[in-house]
């Protein structure tokens, strides 16, 4: 059988989708093509502003699905010609716009944006979707999936390892040595100094986060950030742009009046590493290593200031093992789709807290 999956994702950075063709074949993760798809302004606006409530978000949401499945399926079309051959199946994440395990019902509810059916008929592949709704309905938090891959693709024996994906929100995976592995959502990654970049510089993000590194960190606007209750929260836990949005972070300010935007900035930088650092210290202390994916690989004052905050620790981004930082979430739904087609378990309870494993997706035939 076939070992080639295509994996697609677009996180909650909302800047485009990423795309991995690999070959699982021999017990082996090559990665044969990678490819990244950037949203048309209007698309991006749109997915952002489905993030909260408006009018008429049933058609809105509709017509935003169809056209994030042009974006894969062209993403798709890009990674086949550069490796041809037969695919067994895609991993379609689709676009996260609310997060709410647990809530309101009890249940509560984890929503991706996506077009499955439209893809398979653009694509005229098997697609897997719906990778989080099984374990929120299993009672977990449906976030952070990635951990078991992390496990799959980076853990090494006799050594307590740690995993920061750092999109617009971060997550750690902790793969100790001995014991299950975790992982959880940390805080806000990028998206809050995102949001400040566009607001004050008209720049979709801190190109290497120069501008935080010319700034100084306002520490009552940190110390206001970190006292949010879902820091204190033990594991299992995630969040998303529910939780860490525009409003949250404007109403913080609203005690800082004289705080200048280059300092925000700083802190904002800070306040994502300080809360990746001290959740790593408090999980898994004997980590010596902390691997780094996602666009913060590529933030240098971010990695920086990590470093600085994990004396002992090793901080590099995963191309140090392999595996370059964008194509690391992209390749973890390659392997979820890989895993729901062989009937195999997707999450670890460990990390989402659900009631035990589960075969993660819904299955959109070619």
């Amino acid at each position: 059988m076939d070992e080639r999956y295509i994996g697609l994702m677009s996180g909650t950075s909302i800047d485009g989708a990423d795309g991995v063709l690999i070959d699982f074949g021999g017990g082996r993760m090559q990665v044969l093509a990678h490819a990244h798809l950037g949203f048309e302004p209007g698309l991006r606006a749109e997915l952002l502003a489905l993030n909260a409530a408006g009018d008429n978000e049933l058609h809105r949401a509709a017509l935003a699905a169809n056209a994030l499945a042009r974006v894969y399926a062209a993403v798709i079309t890009e990674l086949r010609s550069q490796a041809p051959g037969p695919v067994r199946a895609v991993g379609a994440h689709g676009q996260t716009v609310r997060h709410r395990p647990g809530q309101f019902d009890g249940t509560g509810y984890t929503l991706q944006i996506n077009a499955p059916a439209l893809l398979a008929e653009l694509s005229g592949l098997t697609v897997v979707a719906d990778l989080r709704s099984r374990d929120v309905a299993a009672a977990g938090q449906g976030a952070p999936l990635v951990p078991a891959f992390h496990r799959a693709r980076f853990a090494l024996a006799g050594q307590d390892l740690a995993v920061a994906n750092i999109g617009g929100i971060s997550n750690l995976s902790l793969l100790p040595a001995d014991g299950p592995v975790r992982g959880f959502d940390c805080g806000p990654g990028n998206a809050l100094m995102d949001l400040w970049c566009q607001r004050h510089r008209g720049r979709p993000y801190d190109d290497a986060g120069a501008w935080a590194a010319g700034g100084r960190v306002i520490p009552g606007l940190l110390a206001a950030a970190l006292a949010d209750p879902y820091f204190a929260l033990p594991p299992p836990k995630s969040t998303g742009r529910d939780d860490f949005h525009a409003d949250w972070l404007d109403a913080l300010l609203a005690g800082q009046p004289t705080a200048s935007p280059q300092d925000v900035q700083a802190t904002l930088c800070e306040l994502t590493a300080r809360a990746i650092a001290r959740d790593l210290r408090a999980q898994l202390a004997g980590a010596g290593e902390l691997l780094v994916c996602g666009g913060g690989a590529f933030n240098v004052e971010l990695m920086r200031r990590l470093q600085q905050a994990l004396p002992g620790c090793s901080v590099a981004s995963t191309a140090s093992r392999g595996l370059p930082p964008l194509q690391v979430e992209a390749s973890a739904f390659a392997w979820l789709a890989r895993a729901c087609l062989r009937g195999e378990a997707g999450n670890l309870a460990s990390v989402t807290g659900a009631r035990g494993p589960r075969v993660l997706g819904a299955i959109y035939p070619a």
